[in-house]
């Protein structure tokens, strides 16, 4: 598959475009971020200098894993409406309409989902840390940066975020109402973020060999849901949500009643033969 760097970046441009103009995107890229950084921090912020070394695990685990939720509901929610809100908006039809093919849509789309999520889910993962090393006491401020499950999580921000936004354009290729191509989305992110959860509460050890089984596992899935996708992009349904028509016949009509069936050529031909022996 050919792609063209410019129409990719104008794929890109127009995407942008329309999600800084939806409210719901605006709102929900705006307040997830907040909530998933407020609630861990305070949590932390809270510990006390004589807190049990079980609390303060318990505490380190749960705020290293909020914010991971970051870079997977914020690109579900966008990825879903990329297709069928556009369908409602009436904004989807013009862009089938050019010369874009279906591996730069699908590119562009998902670069326009992929790039502010994983900047947003490091700049947030950046400012929690840097809280709790500058606020917190000396011990808090220590179980957080040495948490073994620390650099699993930064590696898995990326990854997380792909497979929310293939699981979203998928969905929404397929469906007709943006919220519920939302909610299913958000659920189809589910399982990767359980991998996550299982290593950031330290129920499976973070070890390197682990981190490194599971990403490139996840990277896998990763591109080969991108092509999966890709095949989905039928413009014909995208532009009217229904699967297109291939080689349909057409529905055979009884006759009226009373009407007089065509006369078929062989039995022309006898009559034209009756009236030359007379």
């Amino acid at each position: 598959m050919s792609v063209n760097a410019a129409r990719i970046g104008a794929v890109i441009r127009k995407e942008l475009t329309e999600f800084r103009r939806n409210r719901l995107i605006v709102a929900t890229s705006a307040a997830l971020p907040l909530v998933f950084l407020i609630s861990p921090t305070v949590s932390i912020l809270d510990i006390k200098t004589q807190a049990l070394s079980t609390v303060l695990d318990k505490r380190v685990d749960t705020s290293l894993f909020l914010p991971l939720l970051v870079p997977v509901f914020v690109p579900a929610i966008m990825s879903a409406y990329s297709v069928v809100g556009e369908r409602e908006q009436g904004t989807l039809e013009p862009v089938l309409t050019t010369p874009v093919g279906r591996a730069e849509l699908v590119i562009g789309k998902a670069a326009a989902i992929f790039i502010p999520a994983v900047i947003l889910g490091y700049l947030i993962f950046g400012v929690f840390f840097a809280i709790t090393q500058l606020a917190a006491n000396s011990a808090v401020a220590a179980a957080v940066r040495h948490a073994p499950q620390l650099p699993a999580t930064l590696v898995f921000i990326p990854l997380l975020a792909a497979w929310a936004i293939w699981v979203g354009l998928a969905i929404s290729t397929r469906v007709s109402d943006v919220r519920v191509a939302q909610q299913l989305s958000v659920l189809g992110s589910l399982p990767p973020l359980a991998l996550a959860a299982l290593m950031s509460f330290q129920l499976l050890t973070p070890t390197f060999t682990l981190v490194a089984a599971l990403a490139g596992g996840l990277l896998a899935v990763d591109c080969a849901a991108c092509l999966v996708v890709a095949r989905l992009f039928d413009r014909e349904r995208l532009i009217t949500g229904a699967r297109p028509s291939r080689g349909i016949p057409a529905p055979v009509t009884a006759p009226a009643a009373g009407s007089v069936p065509p006369a078929r050529s062989g039995d022309a031909d006898r009559k034209h033969e009756l009236r030359s022996d007379r």
